[in-house]
């Protein structure tokens, strides 16, 4: 894009020599201030900024609270394009951007321009430059989450091949490893390029995969990439091609575009830089057509973004600058040692001098906050413009469409960014949106991305060399053919895929041993090979260096050892329960009984009588509950409440005895020294494994078993023999594999069997390198495959195990455990105490109530006084209707005894009264 300045540089020295200066360098605030501006007047946006920069001078010379009074000068130096010109008047190019920014600093004279872009001219390298546009830092990241919306992950871009291309694509690359995309190619354009090697470099990027394509140059330059382009039907359905602002800016300065240009760029998208509505934008958007009336030569010249940001730039100017004179700045000058130095000749360089005040009015100009045709006008702490925002155009018909904007705090939205502002800031990928596109070719329907590049290549596709088991992957001898379950997952999950893959099946390994499947991954990784096919397991350290497909089998490591068969004896009815669950089982069941008869005793004859019959009550109640035939009425509804929760902990308990000693006396039993992983682990025996799979490292650095302790093994001829030998004949006590590859091999081998549990939960995956679409795809194509059950006939065809192997797997029944049923044994427990708690506090009022009755009673009936304790638990052991029936009885007692005191009392009134 042409770089436009406006030069604080030039207002100082065109003021020096018009003003005049004293001996010493000082000025006076004058009353004019010559503007020196210097871009090309053809340019798109030159054209633009020279109107737009004219109107500015004659808006703040018409307002004299601005500049006090002094009046704006302006001088129009035309580069034409010209790069020298640009050099020595001012800069055009962004190389230029950095020379001319290098003098400013050397001078200290702020460099202000509205449409430098490159993202590298911010640095702390250049303090005198600002910008008063928006960076192409933001312009990129407003791409990148284009890029990252539509689900693209690879795109290529191409550039002008200087400064600007160059770092705005190094943002670019940044931005999009951000949201996980990838650069993948990065294709330079010489800015003197002919068309003839434009179309070379074209016909370079169709032979690749990506067909999101990035155009970052020049609005003179790059409607010619795109006719080159349409030249060689490169903007057809498939393709998609996101352009920077330049063409945006076309479009808004020359309404009246050829028709045939038009045509070259149907279904683009494109940036502009939005600026907010605002009356000052709707008032200078209706002044426009007259100030452009005299411009009319070569067609109206219509406003764009860049025109917006040089009128409020020259404003942004005059606000400093008269900041500046009221803090008491001055124009002064002091001379360069460094280029009195060099002054040889007539080479003058000691005639430039530092202006002295060129920090004042550098902090003057960042300190600006206005309000200008652009919307609110204040710098950041990075010295960037607040509010970054723009467009996102698509190029349909005769003219555009908006379908929608993107800003630095919301990402990409709908509705205008100034609505978003109020509200926390929100990048989640459910609030990101944008309305429907038309793409090159006239379609709706969002491009997949990528292609296969019709280029006569076929993948490579790396298949491990497996001789262990042929049912998962096999080659035929003397052919390069291969068959087996991954082959014909593969193929199967290919005829999914809605377009065609061109492939070739490639060996990896000696053929002999068992290759390692690590090292053919990193081949893939280095793009050696373009996929792998075969028995991958996904690990973590796998993931980092390729990605994988969906899993398409599940799988894990197991331990299998060699088992003996377990006969029965004459005490397998105990086997079901272990000992400690016997012992907790009894316990409850005397527990029970107790806490039944406490209740029932003082209510119920069937619970009272002589001590001997009462143990045995207790007892047959207890144990008769397991068969559910106690024939004991129980009447206190605590004893009722005790018995329904033990009888249902009764129930569970004699149904799971019941299932494990049916399994225990009906299904054969094995036995092995190895219990599971942890037993193996402990032990010091030998272990074998499978050469070149994962399990050697996961063995060795997640269990920490000493790698002496381990033995690789190529063959299952192998693998019996070791199992069969044993530790102590060179053999080992146990093989570590996975469970796919077990299941086969324990089909025809029932001396062994896989014991415990799996210990790891992985799967299989076919390898592709990383950020590769073509895994997505074969993702979506597995999961078709599972759900129309294509991949479980696949499995059936290859994998179908034996009578032997379902025989096989049945190891020694696990007991039953008390942990399995301490919440039931917790449940009865509480309904126990809680009962016995309220029977308690029951008596214990009933024997305050009765106390008195009952010492009265006692003494009566012996000839010494018991103790309250006695008392209690005679009262206690006593049934309740005898203790009613006594203290009813004592009642009417005193209750007799009052009435003959009272005649008593009568008779002895009457006869004092004779």
């Amino acid at each position: 894009m042409t770089k436009i300045y406006l030069l604080a540089l030039v207002v100082v020295y065109n003021f020096c020599f018009s003003a005049g200066i004293s001996m010493n360098g000082v000025s006076t605030i004058p009353p004019v201030l010559n503007i020196g501006a210097v871009f090309s007047l053809n340019s798109t946006i030159g054209k633009v900024a020279k109107v737009a920069i004219e109107a500015a001078v004659e808006d703040v010379n018409s307002n004299p609270a601005i500049l006090g009074g002094t009046k704006l000068k302006l001088t129009v130096h035309d580069t034409n394009y010209s790069r020298f010109l640009g050099m020595v008047e001012g800069p055009q190019f962004s190389v230029i951007a950095h020379l001319v920014s290098h003098i400013a600093n050397e001078f200290q004279v702020p460099l202000l321009s509205f449409a430098a872009t490159d993202p590298s001219l911010s640095s702390l390298q250049y303090p005198f430059f600002v910008r008063t546009t928006q960076s192409d830092l933001y312009q990129m990241a407003a791409i990148a989450d284009i890029v990252d919306y539509f689900g693209w992950r690879n795109v290529i871009a191409l550039y002008v091949d200087d400064d600007h291309g160059r770092n705005g694509i190094a943002a670019l690359g940044d931005k999009l490893a951000e949201k996980r995309c990838r650069l993948s190619h990065k294709v330079p354009l010489s800015p003197k390029g002919s068309r003839n090697q434009i179309i070379d470099t074209l016909l370079t990027v169709s032979s690749m995969m990506s067909r999101i394509l990035i155009l970052h140059t020049y609005d003179i330059w790059g409607l010619e990439v795109l006719n080159a382009a349409k030249h060689l039907r490169m903007m057809e359905s498939g393709y998609v091609w996101i352009v920077t602002d330049w063409l945006s800016s076309i479009l808004d300065t020359d309404s009246q575009l050829h028709s045939e240009k038009m045509d070259d760029i149907q279904g683009v998208l494109t940036l502009r830089m939005y600026t907010q509505s605002s009356e000052e934008k709707r008032k200078f958007v209706t002044r426009w057509r007259h100030l452009t009336r005299k411009n009319t030569l070569n067609g109206p010249i219509g406003l764009n973004s860049f025109g917006l940001y040089a009128y409020d730039t020259l404003w942004l100017l005059a606000h400093a600058i008269g900041a500046f004179f009221d803090q008491g700045g001055n124009i002064s000058f002091s001379e360069d040692s460094k280029l009195s130095e060099l002054s040889r000749g007539d080479m003058r360089f000691s005639s430039m001098s530092i202006f002295n005040g060129g920090k004042m009015l550098l902090d003057n100009i960042l300190q600006v906050n206005m309000t200008g045709v652009t919307g609110p006008i204040k710098f950041t702490s990075d010295r960037d413009l607040i509010n970054p925002a723009y467009e996102v155009i698509n190029v349909i018909g005769t003219g555009s469409r908006r379908i929608g904007y993107w800003s630095n705090h919301s990402g990409l939205s709908v509705v205008p960014p100034e609505a978003l502002y109020k509200e926390p800031s929100n990048r989640s990928a459910s609030s990101q949106h944008l309305y429907s596109a038309v793409w090159p070719g006239q379609t709706t329907q969002k491009p997949r991305g990528w292609v296969f590049p019709n280029n006569g290549r076929h993948l490579r596709i790396g298949v491990p060399s497996q001789v262990i088991y042929p049912e998962f992957v096999a080659q035929g001898k003397g052919t390069d053919k291969f068959s087996g379950y991954c082959i014909d997952v593969f193929t199967a999950v290919l005829e999914l895929l809605p377009y065609a893959v061109p492939y070739k099946l490639v060996p990896f390994g000696d053929g002999h041993n068992s290759p390692k499947r690590f090292d053919l991954l990193r081949l893939v990784s280095e793009e050696v090979y373009d996929a792998a096919v075969g028995d991958f397991a996904i690990t973590t350290e796998r993931t980092k260096m390729v990605d994988f497909t969906q899993p398409y089998i599940e799988s894990g490591l197991v331990v299998v050892a060699p088992i003996k068969k377990l006969n029965s004896n004459a005490w397998a009815f105990l086997s079901p329960f272990t000992p400690k669950m016997w012992c907790v089982t009894g316990i409850f069941f005397l527990v029970v009984g107790v806490v039944v008869w406490i209740l029932e005793h003082r209510l119920n004859d069937d619970f009272r009588g002589p001590p001997k019959r009462q143990i045995g009550t207790i007892l047959w109640f207890s144990f008769s509950t397991l068969f559910f035939s106690h024939k004991e009425r129980t009447v206190n509804s605590l004893s009722r409440l005790v018995l329904i929760i033990w009888l249902f902990v009764v129930l569970i308990l004699t149904s799971s005895y019941t299932a494990s000693l049916t399994s225990i006396l009906t299904v054969e039993q094995l036995s092995s020294p190895i219990k599971d992983i942890q037993s193996l682990v402990a032990s010091s025996d030998p272990i074998g494994y499978q050469r070149g799979s994962f399990a050697e490292n996961y063995l060795t650095d997640e269990l920490n078993i000493d790698k002496s302790r381990l033995v690789p093994l190529n063959t299952a001829e192998e693998y019996e023999k070791a199992l069969t030998d044993g530790p102590k004949n060179g053999g080992v006590s146990a093989v570590i594999d996975e469970r796919a590859y077990m299941e086969v091999f324990l089909s025809t081998r029932c001396e062994f069997s896989i014991i415990g549990q799996e210990f790891t939960r992985i799967g299989w995956g076919f390898a592709f390198p990383r950020d590769s679409p073509l895994a997505v795809d074969m993702s979506i194509a597995i999961l078709e495959l599972s759900e129309n059950g294509d991949l479980q006939r696949i499995h059936d065809k290859w994998l179908t195990r034996s009578a032997c192997s379902s025989q096989g797997t049945k190891q020694e029944a696990d007991r039953l455990h008390l942990k399995s049923f301490w919440g039931l044994f917790v449940l009865c427990g509480l309904a126990c105490l809680l009962s016995l708690l309220i029977y308690l506090i029951q008596i214990v009022r009933q024997f305050a109530r009765h106390y008195l009755d009952l010492q009265e009673l006692e003494s009566a009936g012996r000839s010494s006084q018991s103790s309250r304790l006695q008392t209690f638990i005679s009262f206690a052991g006593e049934k309740e209707v005898v203790i009613k029936n006594l203290s009813k009885k004592r009642k009417l007692e005193r209750a007799s005894t009052g009435d003959i005191d009272k005649d008593k009392s009568t008779d002895g009134d009457l006869n004092g009264s004779c």
